[in-house]
């Protein structure tokens, strides 16, 4: 198990945790939560052993494998499924071995090392690593393209495949899900909820996590507090605590008082329906959950347009793409105040061409595109970020667009995103990727649009920054048309859903669960596509081919001849799982705080004599089990 006990974490000046207490059990998925700077990629670094305590303890079992997500990647000419590949560092040992033994054609060695890759269930690790690829987006040629030829976020992709590639006891996984579209979070999703090992995972998706995780470990005032249940259960838990606060109660109050105007001004009119009762949803949920964000440094709107036209947009026969390749066709849609749309649709399927096309980015192909006298577009996709000028301040960006405007009333703007004093003043070239999406919202949300076209503006958003989002365009009472991988986004700020797939659009009468499930056939659909595609296992770039038929007999034999040994090892570890359950059991019942109480002197007594027995029997299963494994590793050579 991990256990945390006293544990001071420091960096430099800035005292991360103290005094922090933390046990997770094996097979545990648990969600890590926590501000910005709170420490969580540190916890992260401590655990994979690359920080050390300044004061406590953090003890991880010595023979876990521990899996993590490089955020770099050096091996640019690498082609994507080896590297993948590369994430299985046994597998590559083998694979070397039987080269070697191969060269000096060692038919006992080879025997050996082709039960070894047997076991190691390396004949379908390149069907693996393409399956891998697969579900996180990439085509059957993608897979034997150049690392290098990636974008920076497809590349994230990769090293993600690679540490799911990596067999482990401990994954941990930093932000997974931030250049990932829904179907890949989706795959993503079942994958680890069949992951058997323990899964520590930082994420600011919601689903996400529901979906996932079983607890929640949050990082607050420099301790780790355990919760029970996934996300939602843990906002739920949270603001029990908080709601008595006199604080919580106030600013609960004004946001609600904003909801019922709205709701009061338009559920009379019935253009205006659906969007109220929308709002009257949100309302009864910030009612709970509000308080669970009373802390949070971000509070702002979109400023309400000065003009509207109806239709905003309306679009006749499109024919939307790139250059020459069109990816939609006879696209009919319009675009009046208060739509609320949310775009769904596969990866690939043109999502973003759609958003693309109607901000201007892209030219439309062919058919007739009429915008209205006063279209006032707020658009928001990743690319923006690196067109904002590093050397210039958010005050700056600001006060460009703005250049009558009081100073002061650009600064307390600013600070709705948590933009306060020096840090308005600083230049963007090294802020975060989630400094610079807030930055490009705030840019957006002072222009005072009438029509938003976000493209995945979550992206880098911490759970603060996204709740405090999702109020906004609550508010908002504009048009907005959304892609988004956020699920709690789409939900709860969007009327209506429009579906993307075999290059048309049309509207999806259906809800996002129900698409959840149609895009889990579409990818069902398209693996079962690439199964009957895909070659046979090939290990020419490790090891050139033998005969298949002494392959097999000399891996036989070697079986044959470890089988005794093997069944030994598995007793061993049957005995250790059932060693472990029985001291969890006997720790959970002594984490009881009335077992502690003198009536129950003898009852504590017996338990702490069970629970020295148990460490001591599975001290003993260990150590048979590393002298067990060292046998075979000295008959296997």
């Amino acid at each position: 198990m991990i256990k945390i006990e006293s544990l001071t974490l420091q960096r430099g000046a800035l005292r991360l945790l103290e005094n922090a207490n933390l046990t997770l059990h094996p097979g545990q998925k648990a969600g890590l939560l926590g501000t910005n700077g709170a420490g969580k990629s540190s916890l992260f670094a401590l655990l994979r052993g690359e920080l050390s305590t300044d004061a406590g303890s953090c003890s991880v079992p010595a023979d876990w494998r521990i899996a993590h997500m490089l955020q770099e990647i050096d091996h640019l000419d690498r082609i994507a499924v080896e590297y993948v590949l590369d994430g299985d560092q046994r597998l590559r040992d083998i694979q070397q071995r039987l080269a070697r033994a191969e060269q000096q054609h060692d038919n006992h060695a080879l025997g050996n090392l082709y039960a070894e890759l047997e076991a190691h269930d390396g004949f379908s690790a390149d069907s693996r690593a393409r399956t891998l690829l697969a579900g996180l987006g990439f085509s059957t040629e993608q897979c034997d393209s150049r690392v290098g030829d990636f974008s920076g976020g497809w590349r994230m992709r990769l090293n993600l495949a690679q540490a799911l590639m990596c067999p482990s006891d401990l994954l941990l996984l930093d932000e997974p899900t931030n250049h990932l579209d829904l179907d890949a979070i989706l795959w993503l999703e079942d994958w680890l909820k069949a992951y058997q090992g323990t899964l520590l995972l930082i994420s600011h998706d919601r689903d996400f996590l529901d979906g996932v995780v079983e607890h929640i470990v949050h990082v607050e005032a420099q301790r780790l507090t355990l919760y029970r249940g996934g996300y939602t259960q843990f906002e739920r838990t949270r603001a029990e605590r908080l709601t008595q606060q006199q604080a919580a109660f106030e600013k609960q109050q004004a946001q609600r008082e904003h909801m019922q105007r709205y709701i009061a001004r338009f559920r009379a009119q019935a253009t205006k329906a659906k969007q109220a009762q929308s709002r009257i949803k949100a309302l009864e949920r910030m009612e709970s959950l509000s308080p669970a964000h009373l802390d949070s440094p971000f509070s702002f709107s979109f400023r309400e347009a000065d003009s509207q036209s109806s239709p905003l947009i309306d679009l006749h026969e499109g024919v939307l793409g790139y250059g020459d390749t069109a990816i939609l066709h006879n696209i009919k849609l319009q675009l009046v105040p208060g739509a609320r749309i949310g775009v769904l649709g596969p990866n690939g399927a043109g999502k973003s061409t759609l958003i693309k096309t109607l901000a201007g980015s892209l030219p439309l192909l062919g058919g007739e595109l009429k915008t209205g006298e006063h279209l006032a577009i707020g658009y928001f996709a990743q690319h923006q970020l690196d067109s904002l000028d590093a050397k210039a301040s958010p005050l700056l960006h600001l006060a460009r667009i703005a250049p009558q405007e009081r100073e002061q009333t650009l600064r307390n703007f600013l600070g709705g995103f948590d933009f306060h004093g020096a840090r308005a003043e600083e230049p963007v070239l090294h802020f975060s990727g989630g400094e610079k999406a807030r930055l490009a919202l705030a840019l957006i949300a002072w222009q005072k649009p009438n029509l938003l076209l976000l493209d995945e503006p979550t992206n880098h958003l911490d759970m603060e920054m996204r709740h405090a989002l999702t109020l906004a365009l609550q508010g908002f009472e504009g048009a907005m048309l959304l892609v988004s991988h956020d699920r709690a986004l789409i939900r709860e700020t969007t009327d209506d859903l429009w579906l993307v797939a075999d290059g048309s659009l049309r509207v999806y009468e259906d809800d996002l669960d129900t698409y959840t499930r149609w895009l889990a056939r579409f990818r069902q659909q398209q693996q079962d596509e690439l199964k009957a595609s895909s070659a046979p296992f090939d290990s020419s770039s490790e090891v050139e081919r033998v005969d298949a038929r002494t392959q097999r007999r000399l891996a036989a034999e070697a079986r044959q001849r470890l089988a005794p040994l093997r069944k030994v090892i598995e007793k061993l570890e049957k005995d250790m799982t059932k060693a472990h359950a029985d001291l969890d059991e006997i720790e959970t019942a002594l984490a009881d705080s009335e077992l502690y109480s003198v009536e129950k002197k003898d009852q504590l007594k017996a338990l702490l004599g069970r629970q020295a027995q148990c460490k001591q029997s599975i001290e003993l299963l260990e150590e048979r089990w590393l002298e067990a494994n060292e046998q075979l590793e000295e008959q296997s050579e």
